[in-house]
């Protein structure tokens, strides 16, 4: 059974990423994670995992200073969430990659280039703890070339949601997202096309989401902005927000009435 550990140092992409390759490759067996690259080179001297998956920017060590270090103990895959850099470095490589979210199309065909690689270095030694192909000068020089690109500081409002839906978890970009409403216990997260669940509060997502994107409209309700239709008023004289292919409407607190001004 092959063996791997997962470096991010966001909790919701490890886990996105491990319950991603349980779907697309069961049998690979999934033996630490680590949340920078300082604990990668660790476990990797701990399990010798046949790959690691390395987000590329972490605190501390990088991925690609954890790569570095690593060498020919395991068979390196760099995870990052920027597709128009990626691809030009990673694809001319000795290396693979898993663009974040990662989704099951495009994760699987990581998943047979690198089961073909396991299965040639078999052949190859016949003994499965024969060193890989380390990251090379040339992949080294495109990845300094890729951090100079992305060296901009990460974003401080969340990007993904991780919600529920059934049995099943999602990650869902945040500017899909129409609206958010709570309940005591839970709290909607409403997309154009499906309605998902978060144990999150309203309160706390306030704190979390880009003002400039969502606002709140309520004690328990957020809106995006680009969803928003219009305003109207009920036979009550309630402010009701009207939402973009929706046929229900969001009631809007007089706090929050100051948001509709110059509309």
């Amino acid at each position: 059974m092959p063996t791997a550990i997962i470096a991010d140092d966001e909790r919701l992409m490890r886990d996105q990423l491990r319950m991603r390759l349980e779907q697309v490759w069961p049998e690979l067996e999934i033996v630490g994670e680590a949340r920078n690259g300082e604990e990668a080179v660790e476990l990797v001297g701990q399990h010798q995992p046949d790959l690691t998956f390395l987000d590329i920017r972490m605190p501390g060590k990088t991925g690609m200073e954890a790569a570095r270090e690593i060498g020919e103990r395991s068979q390196i895959v760099f995870v990052t969430a920027y597709d128009q850099y990626a691809v030009e470095a990673f694809e001319r490589g000795a290396v693979d990659y898993v663009l974040k979210p990662s989704e099951p199309e495009r994760l699987k065909v990581t998943v047979e280039r690198l089961k073909e690689r396991l299965r040639a270095r078999q052949a190859n030694s016949g003994a499965p703890g024969t060193p890989v192909m380390a990251v090379n000068e040339s992949v080294t020089a495109m990845l300094s070339q890729l951090a100079e690109k992305i060296a901009a500081p990460k974003p401080k409002h969340l990007q993904w949601i991780q919600a529920s839906i059934g049995q099943d978890l999602r990650m869902i970009p945040v500017e899909d997202i129409l609206f958010f409403r709570s309940d005591e216990k839970y709290t909607c997260v409403q997309t154009a096309t499906f309605e998902a669940l978060i144990r999150k509060p309203v309160r706390d997502l306030a704190d979390e989401l880009d003002p400039a994107l969502f606002w709140q409209i309520h004690r328990a309700t957020l809106v995006n902005v680009n969803a928003i239709e219009g305003v109207t008023r009920d036979i009550r004289g309630r402010h009701l927000v009207l939402v973009k292919g929706r046929s229900e409407k969001l009631e809007v607190s007089r706090s929050f009435l100051h948001l509709f001004k110059q509309m």
